[in-house]
């Protein structure tokens, strides 16, 4: 798969300038300072636009396969925030993620080695937050979050309509930034021949910025999938990576490639190692 040629390419057509600030509306991208553009970009309520292509490749290992397989996920994920009420004290953002996802397919007569891998549209997912507009200090926020079965195929997807709520708070720090972003799902419409569906994600992230605007740290994702069995609920990763943001022209680009490794993983079949690559060109605001 020409993955990372992919997230390159749909990364510099999509870039555009840009404009923001500290509290980072007002930051003129073309010169700002790259560190503090990349600390803002931590926020999950920053009021900075961006696109993000996010590519996953995870390995994935079990007692229900034999040896390992390998799937892969490519997330594109627009975060798109507005600035509410008279002194834009409260913020918005809509997250959209749209997944292109390959997975192995599993077929009779044998069940625990996979015969090929199935590509396309997975089901698309919609991260909703409000809260203050703060850029530093303690931030939180508040929202509600829905995935949509439009996965091409069953085995790209879960064939449910699904909403819950979702919650994040983060501490803006220098150098160091953490904090928690959780959504959960339950599904209450779809196919009647797919399984209901009652799961919670929480991504963590710690990060401490080093020169050159650069930071290290991890923003893995603890799933726990409630309608599963006791030995294949919760995936629990741990991991390292790195973060860059660079400017190409006028053009801020936030860089970013982790491994991560799930000290806890479904005992069935669960991923054992994923890696993240990241491009997310940063623009400006088209309601400006």
């Amino acid at each position: 798969m020409k993955i990372i040629p992919t997230i390159l390419s749909l990364a510099l057509l999509a870039s555009f300038s840009f404009a923001e600030q500290e509290k980072t509306s007002d930051l003129d991208l073309a010169t700002a300072d790259l560190a503090a553009i990349d600390r803002a970009m931590n926020n999950p309520l920053t009021s900075i636009w961006s696109l993000t292509f996010q590519n996953n490749t995870s390995i994935k290992q079990g007692d229900a396969i034999d040896g390992t397989e390998i799937s892969n996920t490519l997330f594109f994920q627009p975060f798109m925030p507005f600035e509410l009420g008279d002194n834009k004290q409260t913020m918005m953002t809509l997250r959209p993620v749209f997944p292109l996802v390959t997975q192995p397919i599993f077929s009779e007569p044998d069940f625990r080695n996979s015969s090929g891998h199935e590509t396309g549209l997975g089901d698309i997912q919609l991260l909703t937050l409000f809260g203050p507009n703060k850029g530093q200090g303690f931030v939180w926020g508040a929202g509600g979050t829905f995935v949509f079965p439009t996965a091409k195929d069953d085995l790209l997807g879960q064939g449910k309509y699904q909403a819950g709520p979702s919650l994040m708070l983060f501490y803006m720090g220098q150098p160091w930034v953490g904090g928690i972003l959780g959504q959960h799902w339950e599904s209450y419409a779809g196919s009647d021949d797919r399984n209901d569906i009652s799961k919670t994600e929480v991504q963590y992230v710690i990060r401490r910025s080093i020169p050159n605007a650069m930071s290290i740290g991890m923003g893995p994702n603890i799933i726990y999938d409630w309608q599963a069995d006791s030995g294949n609920r919760l995936t629990l990763p741990i991991g390292l990576g790195v973060t860059k943001t660079v400017r190409f022209g006028k053009q801020p680009f936030k860089l970013r490639a982790e491994v991560q490794y799930s000290v806890i993983r479904p005992d069935d079949y669960g991923t054992d190692w994923n890696i993240r690559l990241q491009i997310t060109p940063v623009i400006s605001s088209p309601m400006k």
